[in-house]
């Protein structure tokens, strides 16, 4: 689904098995700001980046109680934000999501800073960097109450890799059973 410069709202949708050749697998925003409850993305795939959801140039989702489920791309399996875009996640779920190169569970790139609470990185695997979560060129997620449990990367940074600027916050946030292969 394409989604350019809307606020749709959306509830109980299931996003399941789809395949993009660009971005967002699942759904693609593009300047847009919809409302998405008790949503599932399950089994969709992106060339590009986000298997499940992309969000970009200035996208501003708000998600409650969304699940992300065995997605992959080559960049955020579950969710890839880039061009200042800054999603809002409440009671999220990534588990067993796939990256090619970094974020499996999800992407903030290009100054792309999400607001994450109460979300759960589980099971989710990048090839290079950020099993659960990878930021990078000033992109700063602000994130509390949240779980990386048994993420994992072939390079580094297991649960959450951060490059080039990206300053992420972390308030009563917990790590457990993440590996990477060089740290």
């Amino acid at each position: 689904m394409y989604i350019s410069s809307t606020t749709p709202i959306l509830t109980n949708c299931t996003f399941a098995g789809n395949t993009a050749r660009g971005y967002g697998g699942g759904l693609y925003c593009l300047q847009a700001s919809p409302t998405l409850t008790n949503c599932t993305f399950t089994g969709n795939f992106s060339d590009d980046g986000g298997g499940g959801m992309c969000n970009d140039l200035y996208s501003y989702p708000t998600l409650v109680n969304c699940t992300f489920t065995n997605n992959s791309a080559d960049t955020g399996g579950g969710m890839h934000d880039l061009n200042f875009s800054t999603p809002s996640l409440a009671d999220c779920t990534f588990a067993g999501n796939l990256a090619r190169s970094g974020g499996g569970g999800m992407s903030n790139d290009e100054s792309s800073s999400p607001t994450l609470t109460d979300c759960t990185f589980e099971n989710n695997s990048a090839v290079f960097n950020g099993g659960g979560m990878y930021n990078l060129e000033g992109s700063s997620p602000i994130l509390a109450n949240c779980a990386f449990v048994s993420n994992s990367a072939v390079f580094s940074g297991g649960g959450m890799y951060n490059y080039d600027r990206s300053e992420p916050t972390l308030d009563n946030c917990t790590f457990t059973r993440n590996s990477a292969g060089n740290g």
